[in-house]
């Protein structure tokens, strides 16, 4: 406890001052932000709070990690289950499996949206059309495996089980290179990132512009 200048008592606990301050300042911060939102439109207000998916020139990337995650992880449990002759774990296992299909189902569709809009060169078409079969065949093996799931689950022992979990480690597989690809596309050769694409429509109008003035001088010549 101090005694300031103006008699007034001023209660400080190690830096506790600061922090309150802090917490002042950040709470200041928030209202006024929210204030500053409640003065825009829905669509605009959404695009500040949300400003990189307001960036994203397609919908893919909000849905390709789900599928990812839910069927993989399928596996995993479902092998755990088999080991551990556990049928709760199993029954985790089937909701992986089946909302892991779902969004399968809507990554496909938003890809192909992508594909037919999203600029790219020679150089990734091929990447992207084995990026695409992939997808599809990921797509079509976590459907036929959740209706033999759904509706043949009582046939899955033994001899039947092993044959599913080799297909679901093989799903698991395609999931890994589909997702590598998908990497490639984007972290190395920059598929439908913003700034990348500006730096190659900067240099394509420079490469024109130069190649424009050799003309221009050639003629000049003659």
């Amino acid at each position: 406890m101090l005694l300031d200048l103006g008699g007034n008592l001023l209660f400080s606990v190690h830096g506790g001052g600061d922090a309150i301050v802090g917490i002042i300042d950040l709470l200041g911060h928030f209202l006024t932000r929210v204030e500053h939102l409640a003065s825009l439109s829905p669509k605009q207000a959404s695009l500040e709070i949300l400003p990189g998916v307001a960036a994203l020139q397609n919908l893919h990337p909000l849905f390709v990690h789900f599928p990812i995650v839910l069927l993989t992880l399928f596996f995993v449990i479902d092998v755990l289950a088999t080991l551990g002759k556990n049928p709760g774990l199993h029954k985790v296992a089937d909701w992986f499996l089946y909302l892991g299909t779902v969004f399968a189902a809507v990554t496909i569709a938003t890809g192909l949206i992508a594909a037919s809009s999203v600029a790219h060169g020679d150089d990734v078409h091929e990447i992207m059309e084995t990026h695409e079969h992939l997808g599809i065949t990921i797509f079509g093996l976590a459907s036929g495996l959740s209706i033999w799931r759904f509706f043949f689950k009582s046939a899955l022992q033994g001899a039947a089980n092993a044959v599913f979990l080799l297909l679901a480690g093989l799903l698991s597989i395609f999931i890994l290179f589909a997702a590598d690809l998908g990497g490639l596309m984007v972290y190395k050769y920059g598929v439908a990132v913003e700034a990348v694409a500006s730096e190659q429509s900067e240099i394509n109008a420079a490469h024109e512009h130069d190649h424009n003035h050799d003309e221009a001088d050639e003629a000049h010549a003659d």
